[in-house]
């Protein structure tokens, strides 16, 4: 419930916080016509979500040929690790709940330890297991649930009650009728695999934009990738643009994605593990970082612990930049960000 891999059926297009900017033209960049390196894009639904994928490269054949391999990995670990098939991995540990452990592939265990890693490190403000908290729907109609089924299912979250076996490569639910959820946690790992598949087929310079987070490699037309950061309360405006370039990634989180209003608040699709409600904290988070997995499960934590935890958080990761949107439209943002953001 924290974020993607929801069913393909309700998949939308959505007002995410980064996006990328590639010019005038819905894709190419001004300078397009000088370059002499064709330019390969393709835009497909998976996680629950539009993932856009723009690769450049001597030969447009072998880019596409790559890029192919890359959609591949991403289908097969979203297969894997969605909530909403029943021949899921997830769906497995989830059936299994309170009686049994369940075996797991590789690249699973890894989001999973990730999980329970970043939930330990925020104490529980990012919890896997907030897939116990069903009574919430974000469809177009949705509405609040009782307040008995949220306290009801939210005692059944709990990662501590999630148990790993690295050796037997097994995954355990302690109670019947827990369940994980891996939106919060799964997506950058999957679009990494789709980043990780371009470079082993030699592409240098690529650009995976899912929901809002965008991995980069490289550069497009020999110029830094520019990544826009929308203000959430105002998305037709920008708060700042990210020139990004090598190897980086900005990820953001917001309650702006998914929600339904009632009782007078945006009741949205980022929920606090502590409570079983929507977080109450920041309306939006932004990241930027080399890699993905310093910043897995950051945003949506810090959505729910807001900016004050956000020191001790990133004194953990060097390197780690971050813009958070606070409930009153205030902003805070480390030093490096506020140099790294440029006027729109």
């Amino acid at each position: 419930m924290h974020d993607m891999l929801q069913p393909q059926g309700l998949t939308r297009r959505r007002m995410a916080m980064a996006l990328p900017l590639l010019g005038a033209a819905a894709w190419l960049p001004a300078a397009q016509a000088a370059a002499p390196a064709p330019v390969a894009r393709a835009r497909r639904a998976l996680m629950g979500t539009q993932v856009d994928m723009v690769a450049q490269g001597a030969d447009e054949r072998l880019l596409r040929a790559a890029m192919d391999q890359a959609w591949a990995e991403m289908e097969r670990l979203t297969a894997l690790m969605t909530r909403y098939q029943p021949g899921s991995t997830v769906s497995a540990i989830n059936q299994a709940a309170g009686r049994r452990a369940v075996p797991v592939e590789p690249a699973v265990m890894a989001v999973l330890q990730a999980a329970q890693g970043i939930a330990a490190q925020t104490q529980g403000a990012f919890d896997a297991t907030v897939g116990a908290l069903q009574a919430w729907q974000f469809g177009a109609s949705g509405a609040l649930p009782a307040a008995q089924t949220v306290a009801a299912q939210r005692r059944l979250v709990g990662y501590r009650n999630l148990v790993l076996d690295s050796e037997a490569g097994t995954a355990f639910l302690k109670e019947a009728g827990m369940a994980l959820d891996l939106g919060g946690i799964a997506k950058l790992p999957i679009l990494q695999a789709g980043m990780d598949t371009l470079r082993a087929q030699g592409v240098e310079h690529a650009m995976l934009n899912g929901g809002g987070d965008v991995l980069v490699r490289g550069q497009l037309n020999g110029r830094a990738w520019r990544v826009g950061l929308r203000d959430p309360r105002a998305p037709e405006k920008l708060l700042g643009v990210l020139p990004v370039q090598g190897q980086a990634i900005v990820a953001s989180s917001g309650d702006y994605e998914r929600f339904f209003m009632a009782q007078g608040e945006r009741q949205h699709h980022i929920l606090d593990p502590h409570t079983g409600y929507p977080t109450r904290g920041p309306h939006g988070v932004s990241l930027l970082a080399r890699d993905a997995a310093s910043v897995n499960g950051l945003g949506t934590a810090l959505m729910v612990l807001g900016s004050r935890a956000a020191p001790a958080l990133l004194q953990k990761r060097p390197g780690v930049e971050a813009l958070v949107v606070e409930r009153d439209h205030s902003r805070w943002q480390t030093p490096g960000m506020a140099r790294a953001l440029q006027s729109a």
